[in-house]
Order: structure tokens, then sequence, then C-alpha cells
């Protein structure tokens, strides 16, 4: 039975909706607005994204995630093509194979050691071209933050976004935690989005204090066709886009987006300082973002698990991914530090 009283660590998904946001929605609730995206907080929504990605930036909001990213790779790909992504990547591990059952696109993992693909990784998949007996690869998928809660550098992804290019493939982004990487960078948005070569991305709101809703934001003026029937078809078009638009608003008009993203960061950092010396247990990436893995022994994994919600995540050994949000508390940390304390010394 885990303690009522205590948040989880297990996803930022489980965190509530943020304050500021609630307010937005109910601001938006008054009156009558044209549906599908036919409202005025859907048009100011437009500008806003041009604003933190650049004039050519377009934007279209969606229910999931996990839509988002099967929108987006449907939009970048031919029917015969494939996407290389990272054998960590939430495409290929947490997504059920939407994007090869709903889109019907080849996933070519490779190994990506810390989460975070290199080209000399990619250039295993990145072969083939003009063989008609394999699946085309014409995308490469990056995650920012990784699964692993490491992050790029606009160095990193200018590198990658460089040699697709120059194999005529185009690159998309799943950002479903884009605004705790720029936390981690202090470099807006666009610096290592649009600036550094991303083709697509995906734009997450729910892990970042929104009640629900993503977007799908095309960098790549050549990728703006037929993005809003690929959305109908795929069950993501919401009737009452307005109250989606209204969140994001409140978002990123202010640095709502930022300031969110820079509490989970912090609190991640604080929970890495506070558990990382301790005897029997190695965290095992840079902390970064808003996430830490962690070895620790069977026995204390499972009275900790009695406590706390938290994933026991796939790897060479068995992990502990520990998740920290916009609403977790110094003293979260302390209660979830001093049961780690309690389970090693057990």
């Amino acid at each position: 039975m885990h303690d009522a009283d205590v948040r989880g660590f297990a996803s930022d998904n489980y965190s509530g909706v943020h304050p500021e946001i609630l307010a937005a929605v109910a601001a938006a609730n008054g009156g009558h607005q044209p549906s599908y995206g036919g409202d005025i907080y859907t048009d100011r929504l437009r500008e806003v994204f041009r604003h933190h990605f650049g004039p050519d930036a377009r934007v279209y909001p969606v229910l999931t995630g996990t839509g988002a990213n099967v929108i987006a790779l449907q939009a970048a790909c031919d029917r015969w093509a494939s996407v290389v992504c990272a054998d960590s990547a939430h495409i290929h591990v947490d997504e059920c194979g939407a994007p090869e059952k709903v889109a019907g696109i080849k996933l070519l993992t490779v190994p990506a050691a810390g989460g975070k693909l290199t080209v000399d990784a990619i250039r295993r998949e990145a072969r083939g071209f003009d063989d008609e007996h394999r699946a085309q690869p014409q995308v490469v998928s990056l995650a920012q933050s990784t699964e692993l809660g490491t992050v790029y550098t606009p160095a990193e992804i200018r590198e990658i976004t460089g040699f697709a290019h120059e194999h005529n493939m185009l690159v998309h982004l799943d950002g479903a935690r884009l605004a705790n990487a720029a936390a981690h960078l202090d470099l807006p948005l666009r610096a290592f989005t649009t600036d550094a070569g991303v083709d697509i991305l995906s734009f997450g709101g729910t892990k970042n204090g929104m009640l629900l809703g993503e977007a799908v934001v095309i960098l790549n003026p050549a990728l703006d066709r037929g993005v809003d029937y690929l959305r109908k078809a795929s069950m993501q078009l919401a009737s009452k886009m307005r109250f989606i638009s209204a969140q994001f608003l409140a978002l990123l008009e202010g640095d709502l987006w930022l300031r969110n993203a820079t509490h989970a960061n912090a609190m991640a950092t604080l929970l890495c300082e506070q558990i990382r010396d301790l005897p029997g247990l190695s965290v095992n990436y840079p902390v970064q973002a808003n996430a830490l893995l962690v070895t620790l022994p069977e026995p204390a994994s499972a009275a900790l698990h009695e406590r706390f919600h938290f994933y026991d995540w796939a790897g060479p050994s068995p992990q502990a991914r520990w998740m920290t949000t916009f609403d977790t508390t110094p003293d979260d940390i302390r209660r979830l530090v001093k049961a780690v304390e309690t389970a090693l010394t057990a």
C-alpha cells in the first residue's frame, strides 16, 4: 500500500494540473467558439509557436504524445519508409507499436549510449538506399530530453541533422520533455530545434503541467502537406480544440513552461545530490533533466515499491527510474531519500 500523502516518482504524468492552466481552461469556457481549431485561442497559438520556433513554424494541436509522434512521422515518411531511432526510444518501447501498426512505418533501432543517438550509430541503418527489398531509411527520430533523462546539445543535434540531410533523410524530434531540455541548456526552444536543422517535432504539454494536449510542430515548410487530414484520420482532432490551445497559451505566452521545467529539473538534481553517495546505490546517467535511473539491490527496490510509485526500467541490469515534476517539493525529496537510506540499510 503506497502512502496516500506521498507524491509518486513514476512519471511526470502523475502530477496534477498547474493552477494557471486550470484558470486558462475556465477562462476559455465562456461563450461559443468555432470547433476543430477555428477558435480564437488556436489562431493566437499559431503566432505563439512562431515566436518560439521561427516564422515558418506551423502548429497542429493534438490529444496525446503518441498521436503527435505518429502524425509527425507520417508527415515525414513515404509509405515505404523506415525511421532510425534509439533502442530506448519512446516510439519503439512505449507506444505499443503505434508507429508501425497505425502509421505503417518500419522502425530501425540502434544502440544509443545514454539514450542519445550518434552519427556512427545512425550510419548502421542509414544504408540500402534505392534497394527495393529494404524499407527506405527516410527519417531519424531523436528524443529531447531522452527517456534516460539526458539532453542533446545544439552541436550534437546539428551533427545529426547535417548527416541526415546529406543522405536525403529528415529529422523528427520527440519533444515530450522539450521544456526540460531548454531549462537544462538555458537556451530558447528554437536554438536546438529550428536553428539546429530539425524538420518536425512533437511538443509536449501534459508532462509540464497541462491537463491534456500535445502538438505537432512543422519546422520544414515542405512537410506542411495534409497534416490536417493525418490528424483527423489518426483520431487526434479535438472538436473543442480551444481548451487544448488555451492551455498551451497559458504555458507559452509567458514563462510558465520554463518555470515548471526548471523546477522539475532542480528537484531531480536535488535528489541526485542526496543519494548519489549512498553505499549500494549508483546513479547510472548524468542528471540533466527531470529523471534519474539508479541501480539498487532488489530487496531495497521492493521495499521502496511498497511506499512509492516508480517504474522498473529495462536495461543491461535492473534499474529504477525516478521522475520529478513541476509540483515535486523538497519535502517529497526528503521523504524519498529517507526511505532509500532505510531500505539500503535494512
